[in-house]
C-alpha cells in the first residue's frame, strides 16, 4: 500500500505560482476527490506528486521516500496515473494499448510474461472493455477511448491510482461505472486520487475532498463538511442549494454570486 505526504509544496509554471504551500496526506483505502475550479491547481498539484512538475518549494514523500530520489519507473510501479485529454496517434489495437500499463515493471527488449497477459486481461474486464480487445484504439469513440485508457492504468497492478478528469467524454452510465469502479479499488485497499468536475458524483462516491482555489487547498474533509454553501460561493462564485437523497448527497447550482 502506497502513503503520499506533500510538505510545503510548490510549483511555478514560469512566473505563475501554480501551487502555493500545499500540505496534504494520502493514505491507503480512500478515494480522494480534488475539486476547484478551472485553473485552481488541481492538475498541477498530482502532477508535481507524480514528478512530472518541478517543484519549486516543499517535499513529496512517498511511503516516506523523497519522490526526487525516486526513478520515474519506481514511482509508476507504485502510483498508477491516468492522465487528462490524451490523444492517441498510433492505430494500436486495444489490447496492445493497454499491455504498455505494463512497461514499468519490464526490461528492455522484455516481452510480455503469462502474468502480464493476465493483468492486461483483468484490466480490461474492470474497465468493461474487454469486448474491444481486436479494435484499433484510434477507432473508437471518445468515451470508449477513455475507459480503454483507464485500463490501461489499471494494468499497471500499482497499489494506488491518480486519475485526472476521469469522467471526462463518458456518459452518465459509464461515469457512474468509473466511480463504482475506483470507490471499489479504494475499497480494496487502494489509495485512490481523481480530479474531478462533477460535485455531485464527488459528494456521492467520495471518502475525502480537497477543495483547491488558487493553488491552495482551502478545505480538506468529508463531502458534506467541504461542499458547504460558502465554500462554494467563494471558491466558485456560485450559488447551490446542497441537498441529501438518502445518501446520496446532491449539490445543485443555482447562479452566479460573481461576475
Amino acid at each position: 500500500m502506497v502513503t503520499i505526504r506533500a510538505q510545503g509544496l510548490s510549483v511555478r509554471l514560469g512566473r505563475y505560482p501554480a501551487v502555493n504551500g500545499a500540505d496534504l496526506l494520502l493514505e491507503p483505502g480512500e478515494l480522494v476527490g480534488i475539486i476547484g475550479p478551472n485553473g485552481a491547481g488541481k492538475s498541477t498539484l498530482i502532477r508535481a506528486l507524480l514528478g512530472l512538475v518541478g517543484r519549486s518549494g516543499g517535499t513529496v514523500l512517498i511511503d516516506g521516500d523523497d519522490s526526487a530520489r525516486l526513478s520515474r519507473r519506481e514511482i509508476a510501479r507504485r502510483i498508477a496515473y491516468l492522465p487528462q485529454g490524451q490523444t492517441l496517434h498510433w492505430p494500436l489495437a486495444v489490447e496492445r494499448l493497454v499491455a504498455l500499463g505494463r512497461l514499468p515493471h519490464l526490461g528492455p527488449l522484455s516481452r510480455l510474461s503469462a502474468q502480464d497477459e493476465a493483468h492486461v486481461d483483468a484490466a480490461l474486464t474492470r474497465a468493461d472493455v474487454l469486448h474491444l480487445k481486436g479494435r484499433v484504439a484510434t477507432e473508437l469513440s471518445g468515451g470508449e477511448r477513455a475507459r480503454v485508457l483507464l485500463a490501461r492504468a489499471l494494468a499497471v497492478g500499482a497499489p494506488a491510482l491518480i486519475a485526472d478528469e476521469p469522467l471526462a467524454a463518458l456518459d452518465p452510465g459509464h461515469q457512474i461505472d468509473v466511480m463504482d469502479l475506483l470507490r471499489a479499488e479504494a475499497r480494496a485497499g487502494s489509495l485512490v486520487v481523481a480530479v474531478l468536475h462533477d460535485l455531485s458524483m464527488a459528494a456521492r462516491y467520495c471518502d475525502r475532498l480537497v477543495l483547491m482555489e488558487r493553488g491552495s487547498p482551502v478545505a480538506d474533509g468529508a463531502p458534506l463538511d467541504v461542499l458547504t454553501e460558502g465554500n462554494l460561493a467563494r471558491v466558485y462564485g456560485i450559488s447551490a442549494r446542497i441537498e441529501t437523497n438518502g445518501d446520496w448527497p446532491l449539490v445543485l447550482p443555482t447562479g452566479r454570486t460573481r461576475s
